[in-house]
């Protein structure tokens, strides 16, 4: 593909995912064919030769968009919010158009030190703690998600809790545990079992059935009696917005119980983080000055693409004497010399493309302004979904919402309100999911999407009101 070419079918392309945008409020928000529907479209095997760019064109609306499920649809409220932007969208065009290999700062200075930049950006927006700032003795960097986030935290925590001895012989007869809450998150599990700890070490600690967060007491409990029978705690991951309800952790006690039993404590935020950068929400990260490391994911709810986690430790030289591997053939002066970052220590790859760029489009784009907007916006649509629950005494919130999710349930049970779920997810024009609360069926409508507006959370709201009665006078 030439230049000229590149340019020419660029602008196209840029036109069609504009006219996407404008539309896709328009279109189903689920595809309704059947598993395999996409890939029966699809030739068997590659083209001997190259087919040019007028079939890629046109297969993306024959083939691509009817296998769509839309996130960026103005009535997708499932799971939480997978945001992008203009801002972003071009940021990740520059991003792939440079082709940077950001493993070193050797390899890419540009890269790196705006990575740690932008970190930093981050880190004020928030409002948090000045030990996380490179400035300090910490710093961040960008993950692919909260998943990875964790996996690091832990291998942290290990090489902690191992005195370094970790790094040389493994787990071998030490039984290190690690804890979260019985709403932490899966990936959480995850990371114990890649780490080589195994399911049998995590301990999912009670929570209070009223907040769904995290009991001290009980982590105390559970700290102390894995010491008592001779396992070694690593690791602690307190959630900032669970993936269930948003329950938020009590970070100051559950941060001083970690410093009493000398174990990392991590603090999930992937998706209620972003809350913070409005300061009359930053109360759910009180206690944060007790973590060891933090991660939120812009591309929740901070319009920025997927993939981008933003991750924080308090202290960098754990991280890194945690994952640095020094072959031959990736020594250079610019290392060697210790005054700059090779982000290849801070994760899992070696390799690391240019993320930062979308991210820092998006944060200048924007403006801290712009984006307290885009925030302030999505809970206030969700409180208003809430009010329309509440007035009607067939329906229950079924936990707190201080962010954009609410979950609620049909007072009639867990079948009547399964098949609320069913029926207004087969309108097409919303997408809810669900999940379970202290052992009942709860729905959640979680709102984050740019278009979507007051009418689309009222029409969501009515569309659930008709379907209710409807199934209760089918009894």
């Amino acid at each position: 593909m030439t230049a000229d070419e590149f340019r020419r079918h660029g602008h196209d392309l840029v036109d069609w995912v504009a006219d996407y945008w404008e539309s896709v409020g328009s279109l189903p928000v689920r595809p309704s064919d059947p598993p395999g529907a996409v890939a029966a479209r699809l030739p068997a095997g590659p083209p001997s030769e190259g087919d040019g760019f007028a079939g890629l064109r046109a297969d993306l609306d024959e083939v691509v968009l009817p296998g769509m499920t839309h996130w960026q649809h103005p009535g997708f409220f499932a799971y939480f919010p997978a945001n992008t932007s203009g801002p972003s969208v071009l940021g990740d065009l520059v991003g792939a158009g440079l082709g940077v290999q950001g493993m070193l700062w050797a390899t890419g200075p540009a890269a790196t030190e705006v990575e740690t930049v932008m970190l930093d950006w981050l880190a004020e927006l928030l409002d948090l703690p000045a030990r996380f700032r490179s400035t300090s003795t910490g710093g961040g960097v960008i993950q692919d998600s909260a998943s990875s986030a964790a996996l690091v935290a832990t291998l942290a925590g290990l090489h902690r809790a191992g005195g370094g001895a970790w790094r040389s012989s493994g787990i071998g007869g030490t039984r290190y545990t690690v804890f979260t809450s019985t709403q932490g998150h899966s990936s959480i599990e995850k990371a114990a079992r890649i780490a080589g700890i195994g399911d049998a070490g995590v301990r999912q600690v009670e929570v209070d059935p009223a907040t769904l967060a995290m009991r001290p007491s009980a982590l105390r409990a559970a700290l102390a009696a894995d010491v008592a029978a001779g396992a070694r705690p690593a690791v602690v991951v307190a959630t900032i917005g669970t993936t269930s309800t948003t329950a938020v952790d009590p970070l100051s006690e559950i941060g001083r119980i970690c410093q009493e039993f000398g174990v990392w404590l991590h603090v999930d935020a992937a998706y209620a983080g972003a809350a913070a950068v409005c300061p009359e929400l930053r109360w759910s990260h009180a206690g944060l000055e007790h973590a060891d490391s933090y991660c939120f994911d812009p591309h929740k709810w901070l319009l920025t693409g997927f993939d981008c986690d933003a991750f924080w430790v308090a202290d960098r030289e754990a991280l890194v004497a945690a994952l640095t591997v020094m072959p031959e053939y990736l020594r250079n002066v610019a290392t060697e010399s210790g005054a700059v970052i090779d982000y290849r220590d801070w994760g899992v790859p070696l390799g690391r493309r240019f993320r930062s760029l979308k991210l820092w489009f998006v944060l200048r784009w924007y403006g801290a302004a712009g984006l307290r907007a885009h925030i302030r916006s999505g809970v206030s649509l969700a409180q208003r979904f809430a009010a329309h629950v509440a007035a009607d005494d067939r329906f229950e919130i079924a936990a707190p919402h201080p962010f954009s999710l609410v979950c609620f349930r049909l007072k009639a049970g867990d079948a009547a309100s399964e098949a609320l779920l069913d029926r207004v997810n087969a309108t097409g024009r919303f997408y809810l999911t669900h999940t379970r609360v202290n052992g009942a069926y709860v729905l959640r409508l979680a709102v984050g999407a740019p278009q979507t507006a007051e009418s689309h959370v009222d029409e969501a709201w009515s569309a659930l009101a008709t379907a209710a009665t409807e199934i209760l006078a089918e009894g």
